[in-house]
């Protein structure tokens, strides 16, 4: 599939979110706010992903003949 900046950034984002950065967590946990940090990383995942989807119909419309 061809692609461009703004869904490589994306996707890059995406990835970065879902790894598990230990010592982030680490941190959330140490000062209480564990549940409120997963929940933002939820609510941010949910964002980009419907931003990528967006991303890539516009880019496939863009695509057409």
């Amino acid at each position: 599939m061809n692609s461009n900046a703004s869904i490589d950034a994306l996707e890059l984002m995406l990835t970065d979110l879902r790894t598990r950065n230990e010592p982030i967590r680490h941190k959330a946990a140490f000062r209480g706010c564990q549940p409120e940090f997963q929940s933002l990383v939820s609510r941010l995942i949910g964002q980009l992903e419907n931003e990528l989807m967006s991303e890539k119909q516009r880019y496939r419309l863009e695509q057409q003949p």
